[in-house]
């Protein structure tokens, strides 16, 4: 995700910085058609020339003009597919997590609890239901997908029905991730996934006396 710029950067890329303000007045007038004022809020949308401005004024024609995510009242890239709004949890300062591309976040039938500070990369899978392997016209019964907090999910990984990854779990790109890490501090990695690293997190307190 790209980071966001200053505003003095916005002060020399004139174009750029009108586009900025358009994007943020049509957002708080004709955007709230589509979305909710609770996720308009955040680090991405501190100023008015903030990224998440932009992105919401991208992203509206896709979800209100032709409804691809047009039921989710945040701003949704449409190259990713959220199935349903009430059974996902993330914090404001991650919805950058819907910007990508790719990733299914699906939880008809379960919940997807995100923590604060968890990257998400393109391409991943949450499924909180599988088919049932008798019949793949029925879906078994869901169950809750639970990501701690400073997680990392690699690209083209999944995530099963009920897994839970403790804090400061990162899952190697391409994993297919079918059990819980419920302790974190980990690398996972393989299908189906295994810890193939312990991390040792150090606070900051821990840092500064290093220094």
């Amino acid at each position: 995700m790209e980071q966001q710029k200053s505003f003095v950067w916005y002060f020399s890329h004139i174009p750029v910085a009108i586009c900025a303000l358009i994007s943020f007045c049509f957002v708080n007038t004709i955007g709230r058609i589509q979305y909710r004022s609770k996720y308009l809020k955040g680090k991405w949308f501190q100023h008015w020339y903030s990224e998440g401005w932009r992105r919401a004024f991208r992203y509206f024609w896709s979800q209100a003009v032709f409804r691809s995510n047009g039921h989710i009242p945040w701003p949704v890239n449409s190259r990713m597919i959220v199935s349903d709004k009430n059974n996902v949890s993330f914090d404001l300062d991650d919805i950058n997590n819907f910007w990508g591309f790719g990733s299914y976040f699906q939880c008809f039938a379960g919940k997807i609890l995100i923590g604060k500070g968890t990257y998400i990369a393109g391409n991943v899978g949450l499924i909180t239901a599988n088919h049932m392997p008798e019949d793949p016209d029925i879906h078994l019964p869901g169950k809750d997908i639970i990501i701690g907090e400073k997680c990392w999910i690699g690209m083209n990984s999944v995530i099963l029905p009920g897994v839970t990854l403790g804090a400061h779990t990162v899952v190697g790109a391409g994993s297919v991730v079918t059990k819980s890490f419920s302790e974190g501090h980990c690398i996972v990695a393989g299908s189906p996934a295994r810890i193939i690293r312990l991390l040792e997190i150090k606070s900051g307190e821990e840092k500064q006396n290093e220094a």
